[in-house]
C-alpha cells in the first residue's frame, strides 16, 4: 500500500513540474514587433494644386484611389478620376481601417466618411454637444478599435476640453475639461497638443505647452508637458515638465498630418520635439518614455542629425522611417529641404533613403502624411525639382529601395493612406 501510494505522490509530482515547465514565461510565444498584416486594401492618394497645402493654406485638394503603388501602371493622374474634398473635408484627418474622422470644414460636429469610388460618403455624423472644436486644431488617440478621444484647448485656450467618441454610431460617450492648471507664466494653452495611448499600461499621454501673447504666433513659456491620463475617467494622474527647454513637432494639427509619437516593440513611447538654439535654429530630438514608466529617459536621444524631424512612422526591428528637414538648404514649406531617413533606435543612427546607390533627392512640402506602411513595406512620395512626383517602396527587411509609381506633373504630394476595403 505505501508503494502504491508513494507511485501515486510521484506521479502527481511529475504532473505538477510538467504543467508549471508548460506554463512557464520562457516558453511562451513573444508578441511579435509590429504583427499586423492587412489583406485587402488600397492606397489614397491626397494632392493638392498650386502649391503644398498644410497650416491652413488655402489650395485645392483632389483625393483618388489605387489599388497598388507598383511601378507597373501607367502614370497617375487625377484628370476625371479623382474628387475634389475642399467643401467637405479638410487635409488634416484621421484614418482607422475603412474610414476617416474628423471635424469637417462645417467646423460644427464629428463625422464619418468613406471615400468609394472616389466619391465622399457620410457615413455618421454627431453635432457637438458641449465641447466645440474647430476644424484641422485638435488632437486624438484611439483607446480601442471603437473608442475615440478628441482633444484640444478650448475657444479662448484657457483649458484643455476632451470629448469621448463611439466610432461605430459617432455618438458621445463622455466629455468634460482636463483637470490641469495653466502652468505660472502662461496665459494659453496651446492649440491641439498631441495625444497618445499605450496600451500595455492602459495610460492615455497628452503632451503640451503654455505660451503668452495671441494664439497663433505666442511666445512659449513652458517646456513640454506630459500629463498622464486615466482612459477610464479621464483623471490626470500626473503632470510634469520635460527635462529638455523643448516643443513637440506638430503641436497646432495634433497629428492629423503627420505622425510625431510612436510605441515601439518593447512598449517604449517615443516622441519627437524641438529646442532652440541661442541663433534661433531649430533641431530635432526624439525622446523616449520607457515601457511601465510616464517619465522621460533623460539619456536618451534618438536623433542625432542636424535638422527638424517632420513625421516619424515606425515600421519594426527598432526601425523608424523619418521625414526630415535639412534647414542649412531651407526652412519655408516649399523649399526642396525635406529628405526620408531610415532611425535606428538602439544605435541612435539616420540613414538616408537611397535608391540604386543615390540618395533620393530633397523634395518639397512639409505637413503631410506623405508615407505610408503595410504588410513591412513603406510607401513614399517624392516632390523633386524639376520631376514628376515619384512613389519609392521601402523595403524594411532587405533595407532595398526600389521604384514605385509615378504622378503626372501638376499636382503636390500631399498624404499616401492606406486605407482597409470594406468588409462585405
Amino acid at each position: 500500500m505505501k508503494k502504491i501510494k508513494f507511485l501515486m505522490l510521484s506521479f502527481m509530482a511529475l504532473f505538477i513540474a510538467l504543467g508549471m515547465t508548460g506554463c512557464s514565461k520562457e516558453d511562451e510565444p513573444k508578441q511579435e514587433d509590429n504583427p499586423t498584416i492587412i489583406q485587402d486594401y488600397h492606397f489614397d492618394l491626397w494632392v493638392a494644386l498650386d502649391r503644398h497645402g498644410g497650416m491652413g493654406r488655402d489650395v485645392q485638394t483632389l483625393v483618388r484611389s489605387v489599388n497598388s503603388l507598383e511601378a507597373d501602371q501607367p502614370e497617375i493622374t487625377f484628370q476625371g478620376q479623382g474628387t475634389e474634398v475642399n467643401s467637405i473635408l479638410s487635409l488634416e484627418t484621421i484614418l482607422k481601417g475603412a474610414y476617416y474622422y474628423q471635424v469637417p470644414v462645417s467646423g460644427d460636429r464629428f463625422a464619418k466618411y468613406i471615400i468609394k469610388d472616389n466619391q465622399i460618403q457620410v457615413v455618421k455624423e454627431r453635432r457637438f454637444q458641449t465641447n466645440t472644436y474647430s476644424t484641422r486644431k485638435y488632437t486624438h488617440a484611439w483607446i480601442n478599435d471603437n473608442t475615440l478621444v478628441i482633444m484640444a484647448a478650448n475657444g479662448d485656450a484657457s483649458k484643455i476640453i476632451w470629448t469621448k467618441l463611439n466610432a461605430d454610431d459617432m455618438t458621445i460617450i463622455d466629455e468634460g475639461t482636463l483637470d490641469v492648471k495653466m502652468p505660472e507664466g502662461g496665459e494659453l494653452f496651446t492649440t491641439s497638443g498631441v495625444l497618445t495611448y499605450r496600451a500595455s499600461d492602459n495610460k492615455l499621454f497628452y503632451f503640451y505647452y503654455a505660451k503668452t501673447g495671441k494664439a497663433f504666433g505666442g511666445k512659449r513659456v513652458t517646456p513640454m508637458m506630459t500629463a498622464v491620463i486615466n482612459p477610464a475617467n479621464m483623471a490626470v494622474e500626473s503632470d510634469t515638465p520635460c527635462f529638455l527647454d523643448c516643443e513637440m513637432v506638430g503641436t497646432a494639427y495634433g497629428e492629423l498630418l503627420q505622425t510625431t509619437t510612436f510605441i515601439d516593440g518593447n512598449n517604449n513611447l517615443y516622441i519627437a520635439c524641438v529646442t532652440d538654439d541661442a541663433d534661433g535654429n531649430e533641431h530635432s530630438h526624439l525622446l523616449k518614455i520607457p515601457a511601465n514608466s510616464t517619465s522621460f529617459d533623460q539619456s536618451y536621444d534618438g536623433f542625432t542629425a542636424e535638422g527638424k524631424l517632420i513625421s516619424v512612422m515606425y515600421v519594426g526591428g527598432n526601425k523608424v522611417v523619418a521625414y526630415a528637414r535639412e534647414d542649412k538648404i531651407g526652412t519655408k514649406i516649399d523649399d526642396f529641404s525635406h529628405y526620408y531617413t531610415v532611425l535606428d533606435v538602439v544605435a541612435k543612427t539616420s540613414t538616408p533613403i537611397t535608391y540604386n546607390g543615390q540618395r533620393l533627392a530633397y523634395s518639397s512640402g512639409r505637413f503631410s502624411s506623405r508615407m505610408a506602411y503595410v504588410n513591412h513595406k513603406a510607401y513614399i512620395g517624392v516632390d523633386a525639382e524639376g520631376q514628376k512626383p515619384q512613389i519609392y517602396i521601402y523595403d524594411v527587411a532587405s533595407g532595398q529601395t526600389s521604384l514605385g509609381a509615378t504622378m503626372a506633373s501638376g499636382y503636390y504630394f500631399e498624404q499616401i493612406r492606406v486605407v482597409e476595403d470594406v468588409k462585405k
